[in-house]
């Protein structure tokens, strides 16, 4: 199932049964992660706008909570922000978050995989990330535009997990 609601005519949108746009990013460890390291299994890549923010905080608390559950389905989870290493691994710290925080400040892997354009925000439209959650590889679930509060439990539901 694919939910999207683009804005921009043109606008990169994933759906399921597409190939996932590769990527090698660093981590909050400073490592360097790229998507080939989790071939044969499945995966959670979420994009989030920054960390230590109200929603972007929830939503990664809500992995971290359910992580266990979701490693044993076989699942492996990724969040990717904009934000350096170095803000990562303080998010990480803070939040005793378990699963990979990867840096994408110049925002190309975003571009790549539709996470990144024009978005209402309060009511205006900008140019920002948007919060999106694929399960890969193959896509097999793109969800655009989530919302941060029970978005996980909704993953879980739909997975039936």
């Amino acid at each position: 199932m694919t939910t999207s609601t683009s804005t921009t005519p043109n606008k990169v949108t994933l759906s399921a049964g597409e190939q996932a746009p590769r990527f090698t990013l660093t981590d909050d460890h400073n490592n360097t992660v790229s998507l080939d390291d989790y071939a044969g299994k499945r995966v959670i890549v979420y994009f989030y706008p920054r960390a230590n923010t109200p929603g972007c905080t929830k939503e990664a608390c809500d992995f971290r909570d359910n992580l266990a559950q979701l490693n044993t389905a076989g699942i492996d989870v990724i969040a990717i922000s904009p934000d350096k290493p170095e803000k990562l691994a303080a998010f990480r710290d803070k939040y005793d978050l378990t699963f990979p925080l990867l840096s994408d400040p110049d925002k190309t892997v975003m571009q790549e995989w539709g996470a990144f354009g024009e978005k209402k925000n309060y009511g205006k439209v900008v140019q920002g990330v948007i919060r999106s959650t694929f399960l890969v590889d193959p896509i097999a679930l793109a969800k655009y535009n989530v919302k941060a509060t029970g978005h996980v439990a909704r993953i879980i539901k739909e997975l039936n997990l």
